[in-house]
Formats: structure tokens, C-alpha cells, sequence
């Protein structure tokens, strides 16, 4: 039945047979026969149909609260088991908000010093794509915010603050502050995440108390694509401290200190609130643990 499970949490999540199968690396036929196999042994009815998918029905969504918890506690019994074979083993996915993509590198080339035979992938997606995913059993755990929007039901440990860095090239008039406010930015072209990012939507309300329109003249997804704006000279740039600094190392660029306006929000580690967690979500968890307990800039 778990393999029946899994292609339902998969239709639940495409909302499509085909994207559903695909997503398998099985064919449309395959799935629709299992989900019905499922239906047939639970005894109702899962999914509306027409000549497409419909929707979840009651019973559906209620079987999909279950689906999940039962497909995740038998991965964390395989890989329990597995562990006790051949120690922490296997492969770990990781969705991680851009901004904190460098932050992310630090914790998984800590981790897999510590732990050689464990295999990362790492996915940099959006604070509410990671929610997402995480409940979907998509990735195993992710790096977001953890004091801004609300996280659900889930295991959570700090990482760091985020301070923030305006960042511009060495020829922008406002190159040589020493700190800048937020209300000094009035007039400056911007180039700054897109809206669907909680990066931005933070900067936005910053600017907001400042008294700024929160306009861009560039928005992008990539903090590479505005890294390479503000090179040009004609923009700059807000990002966390972290980032700032990795992507402006070796260029023309400024790395200035924002004044504060607002106390800095947290990011950390968020996990499925599952007990036990598998091994090695454990062993990540606790050293998630140790890094945020260490003295900022180590």
C-alpha cells in the first residue's frame, strides 16, 4: 500500500495526472490504476473525476493527512534501520531561501566532514515553497524564516539574525558611508527580489517605515542577477549580511551596514515536527543546534 500512498500524495501536490506521474518517473496509466487500487482497499472514493482531475474529495483530504504521516514514518523506519547497519548513510534533500543559500553551505560542508557518506541536494526555493515541500515530503528539511509569517506545526532552531547590507558599486554616490539609512535610499534605483520572496517582502516594509515606495527599477529571483546589476554601477542592493558579502568578494562593490529600523529576524533550520526524526535529520538538527549557538561571524 505505500507505493499506492505515494502516487496519492503525488496527484494531491501536481493536482494533475500526468505532472503526478511524471514526477514518479511512471506512466499516467500506471498511476490512475494505483489510485484506484487505493480507492478499492480503502473503500472510498478519493479523487473527483471528469476528464481531468477534480479535486480531493472529503474522504480524500482526510486520507491525505494520514498518507503523509504514514509514507514519512515508514522512511524514517528504513533509514533507522539502515543506520544501524552502516552508520548515517544516504541522501539528505535540502530547500533553502536564496538568501541564506551561503549560510546553507556552511551547515552541509560542516555536516558532511562529520558525516562523509551522507549525500546533499540542496534546492534553493521561496519560504513558502519550502513549507510545501516539507509537507509533501518533497525534501526532508529546509532553511527559512522563522519569526516572520508563520511556520505551522514544525521543528524549528535558529540559525542566526539577519542583518542587512546595502550593497552598491564603489563608484555610487553613497560608496563611501560608513552606515546608511534606509530613508537615504528615496530616489536611488533599486534592483531587489521579486514580491513572491519573504526576503522582500521584509525589505518592503522597511522601506515602508521609512517612508519609501517600495519601487524597483530590476526584481529578479536570483540574487546573482542583482549582484550583477549593481556591478554595472547604475543600482543597488539590499541582501542579508551573509550573502552581501560572498557574492561582492573579489568585485567593485560596497558592502555598507543598513541602520536598523526593525529587530532582525531569525533563520533556522525547520524540519517536519515528527517524532523520531529520521538519523540523519537528528545528526543535522543537533549540529543546526551547535552552529547557532556559536558567536556571529565564526
Amino acid at each position: 500500500m505505500i507505493d499506492k500512498l505515494e502516487m496519492f500524495i503525488a496527484l494531491a501536490r501536481e493536482q494533475h495526472f500526468g505532472k503526478a506521474a511524471d514526477s514518479l518517473g511512471i506512466t499516467q496509466p500506471t498511476l490512475s490504476a494505483g489510485i484506484r487500487q487505493l480507492e478499492g482497499q480503502l473503500g472510498v472514493m478519493l479523487v473527483w473525476r471528469s476528464s481531468r482531475f477534480g479535486g480531493l474529495t472529503p474522504e480524500g483530504q482526510r486520507v491525505l493527512h494520514w498518507a503523509r504521516r504514514i509514507v514519512g514514518d515508514t522512511r524514517t523506519l528504513k533509514e533507522e534501520m539502515r543506520a544501524a547497519r552502516h552508520g548515517l548513510s544516504g541522501d539528505l534533500r535540502l530547500a533553502v531561501i536564496p538568501t541564506a543559500l551561503t549560510v546553507a553551505a556552511g551547515l552541509t560542508v560542516r555536516f558532511s566532514r562529520a558525516h562523509p557518506n551522507v549525500r546533499f541536494t540542496v534546492r534553493s526555493q521561496t519560504s513558502i515553497e519550502i513549507l510545501e515541500m516539507i509537507e509533501n515530503l518533497q525534501v526532508d528539511a529546509g532553511i527559512s524564516y522563522l519569526d516572520n509569517e508563520p511556520l505551522g506545526h514544525v521543528t524549528a532552531v535558529p540559525l542566526y539574525r539577519e542583518q542587512y547590507r546595502w550593497v552598491c558599486h564603489e563608484s555610487h554616490p553613497l560608496a563611501g558611508r560608513a552606515e546608511v539609512g534606509w530613508e537615504e535610499l528615496a530616489g536611488v534605483p533599486l534592483c531587489l527580489l521579486t514580491p513572491d520572496m519573504q526576503n522582500r517582502r521584509i525589505v518592503n516594509q522597511n522601506l515602508y517605515e521609512a517612508g519609501i515606495p517600495a519601487d524597483s527599477a530590476i526584481q529578479s529571483n536570483s540574487t546573482v542577477v542583482l549582484m550583477a546589476h549593481v556591478e554595472a554601477g547604475d543600482w543597488g542592493t539590499i541582501l542579508p549580511r551573509q550573502q552581501a558579502e560572498f557574492l561582492a568578494a573579489g568585485r567593485a562593490i560596497r558592502v555598507i551596514p543598513m541602520k536598523a529600523i526593525r529587530p532582525p529576524h531569525a533563520v533556522g533550520l525547520i524540519a517536519p515536527y515528527r517524532e523520531p526524526h529520521t538519523p540523519i535529520l537528528e545528526a543535522l538538527v543537533q549540529m543546526s543546534r551547535t552552529m547557532g549557538e556559536e558567536p556571529p561571524g565564526r
